[in-house]
């Protein structure tokens, strides 16, 4: 049997030998490490700008936005402070900042390995990282070169950069460029920022309990804001006193001394409903500008007095238990007033721009818009008779059929079947396609019913539409911002209006607001009525979910909705009540430092349209003039005007609207009469005068 053989045991020589050439090898490992770590600092150090730049580059961009007049109305994005010399930052700032950031800042390179050390071995005993173990060093490289993001490849680039930093900048510099430029919440960067945001006062007059409050904000600035949780941030100062008091920076008698609670915070600034306005226009900055760094100045549309006028008029005529909602135009379209609810602070959804609701009878004006461009005019007689159309039956709020009367007087009184009846001889895709020519863009379609409003649109678009008629049938397009500057002046961007497009012939735009003028002083816009011409149409939703008022008068447009944000019923709301008050009450502040305007109605027809039959023009007034509204814009008839009644209504009494003829519309509007030549039977048998239009 062979003998077994034993391997030969190692030698100590053979032990020794093994660990000499690992030693060689981590040793030669470690020296390459170092020298490549030298170069990579080396190369960082090249990179990272002067200290004299560090100072002048923001981290972010600041928005002051204006007002019309000028007026600071938002500062949005990051805000910054005077900039302080190390030697004018206060050392109880200084001291709380070291102490709770980062207490071995004077002895370590840039990176601190017992930190790193201590981090380690909390996230071994957690089982997460609590700790970061970066250096002030490292946070300021962070904060200026790199991301938040939590990998190895960006914290081995944060150490590189912090270890080149410290070569390239004193411990003060470093210090002055931190306090300076770190985050401390609520939009503000550096102390001074923070100071003037938390407390209303500059950084160079902090407190040490104040400094306490800021130096706790670096760890969470959201959570420890005191715009968020003024709780949370006193608490946190004091936490920060002891860690003070442990570090030796202040004494106990000190850290006792400070009452955290009496600390006085600024009062934050109330969210008025500009913000509305803003948060509308501000996105568009994208679109018409490429600089995102340097601080700007935005010039807005926005008019104070009229904002804060619109903004009482909704808060004052909304139903309760409803929202509301206005916009209004100037000529060219500059938005001059925005509120897209009752408080903005419960509630950012902007109802002027993103919601869309059912119009109503405010959609009327495309049909009578097609109408007048098809050959209509105010005086056309037309049949207010029930209709069917592919089986839909339109009635007429009042549930009464008036017989023949006119398009003025249809309306005016915002009779449905007419409107019915005009889209069907148009043609619906004619009406659709007339809101969309005028700036609605929500989808429409073309079923009979569309007439009547039932397809969702927006207030800015209506508003919009109605703008465009009161400019002469010319396209006006809403803009909110004017121009935006640098904070030296330069301009980066102007608007400039375009009112190359026509949308209709300026007589089709005379028509219509000779329309739209008469539903006001007669009709269902009573209430709108501010002293001066004024124009405009209600909108009601079935079951009362919507009412609108869209108007204008002295060259501002402005519409009106209100209604429920879950579209259930509104009591009592229709177009011609609250919606047409607030609208009354926003405008006859708005326009009362403008002229008196009378609108441009006398049109030029053209040939084909001219009536040669001369009582077209001459033909006998019609007696039933009688007719009114009552407070709540619906009408109200004399009994003595009431015409026969329709074979078809079973007996009910039925009660018509007149003719508005154009005598009468005169005398409503104040217009001169004119004088027109007498025919041969005027001389045998004068024509009767109704009672209503007789001298008093």
């Amino acid at each position: 049997m062979a003998a077994s053989r034993k391997s030969p045991r190692k030698t100590p020589r053979t032990w020794r030998s093994t660990v000499i050439r690992i030693f060689k090898i981590l040793l030669l490992a470690g020296l390459a490490g170092l020298i490549a770590l030298a170069v990579a600092v080396g190369i960082a150090m090249s990179s990272i700008p002067s200290f004299g730049e560090l100072q002048r580059d923001p981290n972010g961009q600041m928005i002051q936005v204006r007002a019309a007049d000028g007026s600071i109305i938002a500062s949005l994005g990051p805000s910054y402070g005077e900039w302080l010399r190390y030697d004018e930052i206060p050392r109880t700032m200084v001291d709380a900042m070291v102490s709770v950031e980062d207490r071995r800042f004077r002895a370590h390179p840039g990176v601190d390995p017992i930190g790193l050390a201590r981090s380690a071995y909390v996230r071994v005993q957690r089982g997460r990282w609590v700790q970061g173990g970066s250096t002030i060093t490292q946070q300021l490289a962070r904060n200026i070169f790199l991301t938040n993001a939590r990998t190895f490849g960006r914290k081995a680039r944060e150490m590189i950069l912090a270890l080149a930093m410290e070569r390239k900048f004193s411990k003060d510099q470093i210090l002055e460029l931190y306090l300076n430029k770190v985050y401390f919440g609520g939009g503000a960067y550096g102390i001074d920022a923070a100071s003037r945001r938390f407390f209303g006062h500059d950084a160079k007059r902090l407190s040490l309990g104040e400094a306490a409050v800021i130096a706790g904000l670096v760890k969470a600035p959201s959570r420890y804001s005191p715009t968020a949780d003024a709780q949370a941030a006193i608490d946190r100062a004091t936490v920060v006193l002891e860690v003070m008091q442990d570090a030796g920076t202040i004494t106990a008698a000190q850290a006792a001394a400070v009452d955290t609670k009496a600390i006085k915070l600024a009062r934050e600034p109330q969210q008025d409903s500009v913000r509305y306005f803003t948060d509308w226009a501000l996105p568009q900055l994208e679109m018409l500008i490429d600089e995102t760094e340097r601080p700007i100045d935005v010039w807005t549309t926005i008019d104070p007095g009229m904002q804060r006028a619109a903004t009482a008029a909704i808060v004052a005529n909304a139903p309760a238990g409803a929202q509301g909602a206005l916009v209004s135009l100037d000529r060219d379209g500059a938005v001059r007033a925005m509120v897209g609810g009752k408080d903005y602070v419960s509630s950012i959804y902007n109802r002027a721009t993103q919601a869309t609701r059912q119009p109503g009878s405010a959609f009327k004006l495309f049909v009578y818009l097609a109408a007048l461009e098809n050959g209509y005019t105010p005086e056309t007689m037309v049949t207010d008779e029930p209709i069917s159309i592919n089986g839909w039956s339109p009635r007429n709020s009042s549930g009464r059929n008036s017989g023949e009367i006119s398009l003025r007087t249809a309306f005016t009184y915002s009779i449905n079947t007419v409107a019915a009846k005009i889209g069907q001889e148009v043609g619906f895709s004619t009406v659709a396609d007339m809101a969309r020519r005028f700036g609605i863009t929500t989808p429409l379609n073309t079923h009979p019913s569309m007439v009547l409003g039932t397809a969702d649109v927006r207030l800015l678009d209506m508003t919009r539409a109605y703008a465009a008629v009161a400019h002469g049938g010319i396209a006006v397009t809403p803009y909110g911002i004017t121009k935006v500057t640098t904070e030296n002046g330069e301009i980066l961007y102007q608007h400039r209006s375009d009112e190359s497009r026509v949308l209709v012939a300026p007589w089709v735009a005379a028509q219509m607001t000779d329309l739209l003028q008469t539903a006001v002083s007669a009709g269902t816009g009573r209430a709108a009525q501010i002293g001066r011409p004024v124009a405009g149409k209600t909108g009601t939703t079935s079951s009362n979910k919507d009412g609108w008022f869209m108007g204008f008068s002295s060259g501002l447009t402005t519409g009106v909705w209100m209604g429920r944000d879950d579209a259930k019923r509104v009591g009592g709301l229709q177009g011609g009540t609250a919606p047409a008050r607030a609208f009354a009450a926003f405008m006859s502040k708005a326009v009362a430092n403008r002229p008196i305007e009378k609108f441009e109605t006398d049109v030029t027809l053209p040939e084909e349209q001219l009536e040669p039959d001369e009582d077209a023009y001459y033909g006998e007034p019609d007696n039933g003039t009688t007719m009114y509204v009552d407070d709540n814009g619906n009408p109200v008839y004399a009994p003595e005007t009431a015409p026969p009644a329709d074979p078809g209504t079973e007996g009910r009494d039925v009660e018509a609207p007149p003719t508005l003829d154009q005598q009468w519309l005169d005398n409503v509007l104040g217009r001169p009469q004119p004088q027109r030549p007498r025919r041969p039977e005027d001389a045998r048998t004068p024509a009767p005068v109704p009672a209503n239009r007789r001298s008093s």
